[in-house]
């Protein structure tokens, strides 16, 4: 069973990263157009579970549907959609889970919704310190159900991204 844990921010998290980038860079070689860290563990001094989130950019339909056999070489397990339409989703490390990566087609409004938030957290400290309170507190009440633990989350999170996403539409020229 998987324990749900949010950690103090740990500065290796970045290069974590980068590590498990150039490896899926090589795993997938031409297929991913963009890769970024996204999730908590993306903004700097922020409280996470200490799961590496990675987006990646796929350049087509054709190579999103064909990720699996090269993530599955690199460690992952591929669980599909996972509850997101368009998205394939891997994640690594079993039960004590290391890595998830959450897979688009360059252009899905997912890949803007994971963007705009993680940049509105790094850029709002103040909300960022609230968000990850609202974590802990959520480990707390959800006796370790990750559901619940989700669902506690969930009206921070819709509320944020909906001025995440308002901020960004903001920055774009008219």
């Amino acid at each position: 069973m998987r324990i749900i844990d949010v950690v103090n921010y740990n500065t290796q998290w970045p290069t974590l990263f980068a590590e498990e980038s150039a490896v899926l860079l090589a795993a997938l070689e031409n297929k991913i157009s963009r890769i970024h860290h996204v999730g908590s563990t993306s903004v700097p001094g922020m409280a996470a579970k200490p799961v590496i989130d990675i987006l990646l950019e796929v350049i087509d339909r054709e190579a999103l549907d064909s990720l699996a056999s090269g993530m599955e070489s690199a460690g992952y397990v591929s669980r599909g959609e996972y509850g997101i339409p368009n998205r394939r989703y891997f994640s690594k490390g079993g039960e004590q889970r290391s890595h998830q990566v959450h897979a688009f087609v360059v252009g899905d409004e997912h890949i803007l919704k994971l963007l705009a938030f993680r940049n509105y957290l790094v850029k709002n400290e103040e909300i960022a310190k609230r968000y990850a309170e609202i974590k802990r507190a959520g480990v707390l009440a959800s006796e370790n159900d990750l559901r619940r633990y989700s669902a506690f989350k969930a009206g921070f999170i819709e509320h944020h991204l909906r001025l995440a996403l308002l901020a960004h539409e903001k920055k774009q020229p008219s």
